[in-house]
């Protein structure tokens, strides 16, 4: 109904007042830090702390870009122990330099994107119990004669920057090998590798295991370096937020004693 506006100014002070007093006698506070979500029901101003996630949506089949949804194994992951966990999640595409920035600089709470746990990343942020092993192959033409990385000297070979494909070429050759070159994600150095600008790539077995199957009119290979370390992935936290961590690794443990982690796992990757 219309209403007029002698009236409507009697309201309008009436309701001010009355938020006042109501403030005044509440003695509660807001939920404060990160964004909030409501829970609904009838408790007027209940919030619950949205968990930002951050990931690099280039990497499939961990995670990719569907139009504007981000989806893949690592984002089945996340989702499965934060509803085990019982907290809300937000997951962001950040990419990979980023995601690491984000948790230094607290915007992103935490990060799951085939994320290694290495010792070197242990000095500066928390892990949370593994979720997949994995291991580093080497993409070739289907003629080479190579079977481990240490044959691949003097060529040119493509890496994903910051990652430990990288570590490992650079383990092999030392630091400064003239020969590496580094990308901003995995996918364009495969590009990269089938119109002949690199020699060979070296990255996650699950990555390139993803390819192969998708790839049908091209030739090449892929080898596995009996050398090469296996590695496990792990969701990352800043560093001493146990808070959090605790309650992903409560997350974690469910969904690999239910079987659910075991289902997603083999979603993506068969049996």
């Amino acid at each position: 109904m219309r209403i007029g506006k002698k009236w409507l100014a009697t309201l309008a002070l009436t309701v001010g007042v009355g938020l006042m007093v109501s403030a005044c006698g509440s003695g509660g506070g807001q939920a404060s830090g990160g964004q909030q979500a409501s829970n609904g029901g009838s408790g007027a101003g209940t919030t619950e702390k949205v968990y930002v996630v951050g990931t690099d949506a280039a990497y499939p089949p961990f995670e990719k870009m569907e139009a504007d949804k981000i989806t893949g194994f690592d984002i089945d992951v996340i989702q499965a122990v934060a509803d085990a966990a019982g907290i809300k999640i937000e997951v962001k595409n950040t990419g990979w330099d980023p995601l690491f920035d984000g948790i230094d600089k607290g915007n992103v709470d935490m990060g799951i994107s085939a994320v290694t746990i290495t010792d070197e990343r242990k000095q500066k942020y928390d892990f949370s119990e593994p979720y997949f092993d994995a291991n580093q192959l080497i993409l070739l033409p289907e003629d080479s004669t190579v079977t481990k990385l240490s044959e691949l000297k003097g060529k040119k070979i493509g890496v994903q920057s910051a990652t430990t494909g990288e570590q490992v070429v650079k383990k092999t050759f030392g630091d400064t090998y003239e020969g590496i070159k580094g990308y901003d994600d995995t996918p364009s150095a495969v590009d990269d590798f089938f119109i002949g600008r690199v020699d060979a790539v070296v990255a996650d077995n699950a990555v390139l295991q993803d390819y192969a199957k998708k790839i049908k009119d091209k030739k090449f290979k892929l080898v596995k370096d009996d050398s090469f370390e296996v590695e496990h992935y792990g969701i990352i936290v800043k560093k001493g937020n146990t808070e959090l961590l605790d309650k992903i690794n409560q997350g974690m443990k469910t969904i690999k004693e239910n079987g659910k982690l075991k289902e997603i796992n083999e979603k993506y990757f068969g049996q």
